[in-house]
């Protein structure tokens, strides 16, 4: 696809993840390309930094505060000394691409002794467009201004303390002026760069057996592989072969096919490779490693139709971006699966519509590979 106007990106999509004070992290600027691997020893943050991208997806998508950060406390660094009225909070944002140029979120969040946003910042070229603070404890909401450059050159008005204002914007800004569209740009292209996300870690023990039909979306887990492969096999010959393909670099043995069918009188499916002379092997029976390795490139090669993600129907198709977030992401896999799956992540990613940020300790073996940006963490 054609870059917009300007050379700038026609597809949002979020360049960098801001963890000012969240969790271990302090300071830290994160820089995300199309495939980016957090790599670094156990305890170096990289779980937090992806639940932290997950939380700005959800705020984004409208979600209230309280839904997102079930646990807030284990959000504020642990060293956080509270204020003289015994509050403590937090500190994360983004910084997303795309037609209106670089627009940065900045959010802070009170955790103690009640969960709300207490301050909200977006901003682009150098220009405040939306400010939020709290001005009255005892209220539920914050006080905002947003750039409106007409007569009058700044909007005021409260908005909600359990929300992301910029997620509000365009329910409240009427778009006639300049400065206004400017807010409304920016404020769109930072929510649709958040939008589909997919926060994924394969747990083998769960995907083993046959299970209940369903919905044929794939669950973070991947606990439901068989009923996703049981409708992935019948709506789309196309990606199912090149699965099988993958599958069939993946696994050990031959692979003349990945099926499902119906097991216990119908009320289940179960998955099982098709050896091609007449064995079929079920999923029970693979290594962990290959149940990962299967399941990781499903993600890969689907899309928020099938995965268990936000689809926001009011993002036209051309525009929308899928994330995925992969914890542990080369956990039980060999050095050759790791090599196969990093190849197909970075073949699928450049293609554009689709995003993966993965965790995995040591990122030595990926070193040097076309297309890949990974970022060090260490223990502080």
């Amino acid at each position: 696809m054609a870059p917009a106007p300007g050379g700038r990106p026609v597809r949002p999509r979020v360049t960098e993840l801001l963890l000012s004070a969240f969790a271990g992290h302090r300071g830290v600027r994160l820089p995300l390309g199309a495939l980016t691997l957090l790599a670094g020893p156990s305890g170096s943050g990289k779980t937090s930094a992806l639940r932290a991208y997950e939380a700005l997806a959800r705020l984004g998508g409208g979600a209230e505060l309280g839904e997102v950060f079930a646990e807030p406390g284990a959000c504020v660094p642990e060293r956080a000394r509270a204020d003289a009225q015994r509050r403590r909070g937090f500190r994360i944002g983004c910084v997303a691409d795309g037609p209106a140029g670089p627009v940065r979120l900045e959010v802070a969040v009170q955790a103690e002794p009640e969960l709300r946003i207490v301050g909200e910042r977006l901003t682009a070229g150098g220009l405040v467009l939306l400010e939020t603070a709290l001005r009255d404890p005892g209220r539920r909401t914050v006080q905002a201004a947003w750039h409106t450059a007409g007569s009058t050159p700044v909007t005021r008005g409260p908005l909600p303390d359990d929300r992301l204002g910029t997620a509000l914007l365009p329910l409240r800004v009427a778009g006639k002026t300049p400065g206004q569209r400017r807010v409304l740009a920016a404020a769109e292209q930072l929510v649709v760069a958040l939008r589909s996300v997919f926060p994924c870690d394969p747990r083998p023990e769960r995907m083993r057996g046959p299970v209940p039909t369903g919905t044929g979306r794939l669950l973070g887990g991947c606990d439901n592989l068989p009923d996703v492969l049981w409708r992935t096999r019948t709506e789309c010959g196309r990606r199912h072969a090149l699965l099988v393909d993958a599958v069939r670099a993946g696994c050990s043995g031959p692979v003349a096919g990945l099926l499902a069918e119906p097991y216990d009188t119908g009320r289940r499916v179960r998955a099982l490779l098709d050896r091609g002379d007449g064995t079929r092997t079920d999923l029970r029976r693979l290594g962990d490693g290959e149940l990962r390795y299967a399941a990781l490139a499903l993600v890969l090669l689907t899309g928020p139709g099938v995965l268990g993600a936000d689809a926001p129907g009011e993002v036209p198709d051309a525009l929308r971006t899928l994330t995925v977030l992969a914890d542990g992401l080369d956990r039980s896999l060999d050095p050759e699966q790791r090599v196969l799956l990093l190849d197909l992540a970075a073949r699928t990613c450049d293609r554009g519509r689709v995003r993966l940020l993965g965790a995995v300790n040591d990122a030595s073996w990926a070193a040097g590979s076309e297309g890949v940006t990974v970022v060090h963490l260490d223990r502080d």
